[in-house]
This record gives C-alpha cells, sequence and structure tokens, in this order.
C-alpha cells in the first residue's frame, strides 16, 4: 500500500485545496497584509507535500509533474528578473522601479484595493510560484534519496 490509512488520504484530499486556495490568497494579498510570495509560496509548496506524504511520490508526481515543477520553477524566475529589468527600462534608471504604479495607476483612490500596488503583486505571483515548485522539488529529490537509502 503506498501512501498512508484511508483515514489520512480522506483528510488530505479535502485539505489540500483549502491549502492551495490559502497560499494563492496570501500571495495575491500580501501586498495588503502579512504574508506575500515567499510565504504563500511555501504553503502552496505545502499542499503538494500533503499529497506526497499522504498518497505517495508517484501520486504527488502525477498532480505536479516534475519536468512541469522544473519549468514553472524557471519561467518564474524569468519573469522576475524581466519584470525587475523593465522597472530599470520604464522607470528612474534602477532595477526594481514600481513603474506600473507611477505609469498608470496616478490615482491614489484605490489604495488598500487588490490593484493599489502597481508591480508588487506581479512580483509575489512571480516568486511564490518560484518558492512553491523549488520547495516541491527539493522534497521530491530528498524523498528520493530516502528511498534509495532504505532499499
Amino acid at each position: 500500500m503506498k501512501g498512508m490509512t484511508i483515514i489520512v488520504k480522506t483528510i488530505a484530499s479535502w485539505i489540500k485545496v483549502l491549502v492551495f486556495l490559502f497560499g494563492i490568497y496570501i500571495i495575491l494579498f500580501g501586498h495588503l497584509t502579512p504574508g506575500g510570495g515567499f510565504a504563500g509560496g511555501v504553503i502552496l509548496a505545502g499542499s503538494y507535500i500533503l499529497l506526497l506524504l499522504a498518497f505517495g511520490k508517484e501520486y504527488a508526481e502525477e498532480n505536479l509533474p516534475i519536468s512541469l515543477a522544473s519549468k514553472l520553477d524557471c519561467i518564474a524566475a524569468f519573469l522576475f528578473i524581466a519584470l525587475a529589468l523593465c522597472g530599470f527600462i520604464y522607470g528612474a534608471g534602477f532595477f526594481f522601479y514600481n513603474f506600473i504604479q507611477q505609469k498608470f495607476l496616478v490615482e491614489y483612490e484605490s489604495a488598500g484595493e487588490l490593484v493599489s500596488a502597481g508591480a508588487i503583486p506581479l512580483y509575489n505571483i512571480f516568486i511564490g510560484i518560484k518558492v512553491a515548485a523549488s520547495l516541491f522539488l527539493v522534497t521530491l529529490v530528498l524523498s528520493a534519496f530516502r528511498l534509495e537509502s532504505q532499499e
């Protein structure tokens, strides 16, 4: 039998969606509340690690294949750097300049809303995807080493 007992599998299948949604919430609203890309990415990775622990490595790889996780990791890092370079190109001459806030959201009536921070939510999204994919890949690699050492 792969994974844990039927009780753990049932509870994990119910909770995985809630953990995933909470991670997305932390990423999206990280510029307004405590949290952000790193914390939300850790929570997203936690939902896949929960699947790994409850159902086994094969089931977790079916939900998020290693190739897709690796591609998400690389694409998120590239987009993060590209957005920082856009701040350099369109902004005041330095990286990570919040050019979206300055160019498109000049009205400060939207302060405290989801779209009020310009490029910062985009940075949070890219960092969240990068952290989630990286932690999931690290956990899979460590679980592979554990399986090899037990045999």
